[in-house]
């Protein structure tokens, strides 16, 4: 491991102290719990788009990416590009609709809808799948502290729970938007950087084409099509059933905004996957033997100027921290929203839920740390389109049934796929041969039942009005 010079700690620290000043500043907005879920409906585009992409573009699409390219190529780009087409999606056909349902969350949406029954039941399998992909960012955090300092894996995941909470815990969405703007200018241009000294080193494109084989390194499917496809469709499915991405949205102050920042968004991420991509490929080449998960860190201590190899490092970290953060603020409002005070504390103030919206971010943190032991060698990426395709099979048929086919659905039929279909993705992880994903399982028994449940809905109509 390479030591740190004190050129990498000044710029560690100069970068960390901007991105707190940030944070401090956005914890001054936060008055009222709405505030702190969906920035009391006042955000621009710009804060909206960095709220999706201070999530979106984190451990996953950095550290991750360079890991899975080490091992496999181009395959690694499926997470930011599908996220990027989610986005495109999220701005153009769904974001009117979700700003007409003047709602907070998910589960919000789909109880109006199908029946309070849906709010709990949505809200326990969103949640779930947000916090897979929590577990997916503190590897990426283990994988970049172990780089840097002579720490044991436990230890750089407490560390990274203690950050995550920090991180949003003062802020809500004002510090993830405010704070993913920041940190989207610094990722841009260190993970570009990086890509271009990547390539540069070598001498451009070709060397790389002509070292590594074309199969599987130059393939978007070179670890199996229905591997690879899954996975793009997992994050496309994932983007527009997520709580945090919708949340985003919903906290525009007019449609205009809320789109406007999808569609950036769709535009500036995809490319910073092809950078990470680059970055894994060359480590591959020079470095074969290296723990896949630390190819990027490890790339930037060896090949960056120590100064600004310690504002990538901040910046990483950041990338990591922010995500986890910005996963953690989703749980928090869903279970604050839509269980809390529904079920538990009806009475509650402003001023508690504001209280518990916190408490649950540190639980939800604190849960993923036991999901880290012995899992800090494996594929980052494996989690967080786990993660994505599990929301998208809960989420996708019956939020689409709910924004485009008010009153169409018989509401059980929709609650039946809010539970089988996420059942059948985790059981299809267990019986299933490993080279078909189970996420196509899943969507398919879900718009299955929302077409049972459309057909269900007219067969009444056609009865009810034949009686008459």
């Amino acid at each position: 491991m390479l030591e740190l010079t004190y050129k990498h700690i000044i710029g560690i620290i100069l970068t960390l102290l901007l991105i707190t000043l940030v944070g401090i500043y956005s914890g001054r907005k936060v008055k009222t719990s709405s505030d702190f879920s969906v920035g009391g409906k006042k955000a621009g585009s710009g804060i909206v788009a960095g709220t999706i992409m201070g999530t979106l573009v984190g451990g996953s699409s950095t550290i991750g990416t360079a890991q899975l390219a080490f091992l496999y190529g181009f395959s690694a780009w499926w997470f930011t590009l599908g996220a990027g087409i989610g986005c495109l999606i999220l701005g153009l056909a769904f974001a009117a609709p979700l700003n007409r349902s003047n709602k907070e969350t998910v589960p919000q949406i789909l109880s109006e809808e199908f029946g309070g029954i849906s709010k709990p039941i949505s809200s326990i399998f969103v949640s779930l799948g947000t916090f897979i992909n929590i577990i997916a960012q503190i590897l990426a955090t283990i994988a970049l502290l172990t780089s840097m300092f002579n720490i044991n894996h436990m230890t750089a995941a407490v560390i990274s729970i203690i950050l995550m909470s920090a991180y949003v815990i003062f802020g809500g969405v004002w510090g993830t938007g405010l704070v993913g703007i920041a940190k989207l200018i610094l990722i841009y241009i260190s993970v570009m950087l990086g890509g271009a000294i990547a390539i540069s080193d070598v001498g451009g494109f070709d060397y790389f084409v002509s070292v590594l084989p074309r199969y599987p390194y130059f393939s978007l499917l070179g670890r199996g099509v229905w591997i690879d496809l899954a996975s793009g469709f997992s994050l496309i499915l994932g983007v527009l059933s997520s709580q945090t991405y919708i949340q985003a949205v919903l906290s525009g102050k007019s449609l205009k905004e809320s789109r406007t920042g999808s569609l950036i968004s769709a535009f500036l991420i995809p490319p910073i996957g092809i950078a990470g991509i680059f970055i894994g490929l060359f480590m591959r080449i020079n470095y074969p033997d290296i723990n896949p998960a630390s190819a990027f860190p490890q790339f930037v201590l060896k090949y960056m100027n120590p100064w600004l190899s310690g504002i990538v490092l901040a910046t990483l970290l950041i990338a990591a921290v922010g995500t986890g953060a910005g996963l953690a603020l989703g749980i928090s409002t869903v279970f604050t929203k839509d269980i809390y005070k529904n079920y538990i504390d009806k009475e509650a103030d402003d001023d508690k839920l504001l209280m518990v919206s916190r408490l649950i971010i540190v639980a939800s943190l604190s849960l993923a740390l036991l999901f880290t032991t012995g899992s800090a060698k494996s594929l980052i990426l494996k989690w967080s389109f786990m993660s994505m395709g599990l929301r998208g099979a809960t989420v996708f048929g019956p939020l689409c049934a709910a924004l485009f086919m008010k009153g169409k659905v018989e509401s059980k039929y929709a609650i039946a796929s809010m539970v089988i279909s996420p059942l059948s993705v985790l059981l299809g992880r267990f019986i299933l041969p490993e080279a078909f994903d189970p996420l196509f399982i899943g969507i398919a028994v879900s718009l299955l039942l929302i077409a049972a449940g459309a057909l269900s809905k007219t067969n009444q109509k056609i009865e009810n009005s034949s009686s008459l």
